[in-house]
């Protein structure tokens, strides 16, 4: 035990700020900003999946690790649709998992967020035209965010989130 303490204290702080976001994404809208006022230190999101490949999913796991450590923001990942502030879903929305969404959205209190992650919940994607996708997540419930890409990297996630929020 104290042989790792006293590499630690030799090594010192070995991890640094988060690589920052490269493409743009979609501006916030001055609407869904005013839906976050009550939110402004802290922030608890339910992700919801659709029906996706799971890359966003992988992506949106990847805010909680280390190196981008999405809860210094304040922002956390509920358990359940009732303790959240945000749904973040992910993926088109399939005919299996249409009713689910519109009851996840009704669970959840208002005020709330809803955030459409990836190409396939803004636009189907590649998903487009399936005989097993109802459509994107516009179609079933209001969106409040759309963050596109193919999955979306973590650090275009966190500032759109950081956006959401008006906190650069």
């Amino acid at each position: 035990m104290f042989r790792i303490i006293k590499k630690s204290l030799r090594t010192g702080v070995v991890t640094g700020e988060h690589p920052g976001a490269e493409s743009p994404s979609e501006p916030v809208s001055r609407e869904a900003r005013d839906k976050t006022k009550p939110f402004k230190r802290s922030l608890a999101i339910r992700e919801v999946d659709t029906g996706s490949c799971n890359a966003c999913e992988m992506e949106m796991n990847a805010l909680m690790n280390p190196v981008y450590d999405a809860e210094r923001f304040g922002i956390h990942i509920a358990a359940s649709p009732r303790h959240a502030d945000a749904l973040v879903v992910t993926g088109p929305v399939t005919v299996n998992m249409e009713r689910a969404l519109k009851d996840v959205h009704k669970q959840t209190p208002d005020p709330k967020i809803v955030i459409a992650l990836g190409d396939c919940a803004v636009n189907c994607g590649m998903f487009k035209g399936s005989y097993a996708v109802t459509g994107p997540v516009e179609r079933h419930v209001p969106v409040d965010v759309r963050i596109p890409g193919c999955p979306p990297r973590p650090a275009e996630i966190l500032k759109a989130l950081e956006d959401l929020r008006e906190r650069t």
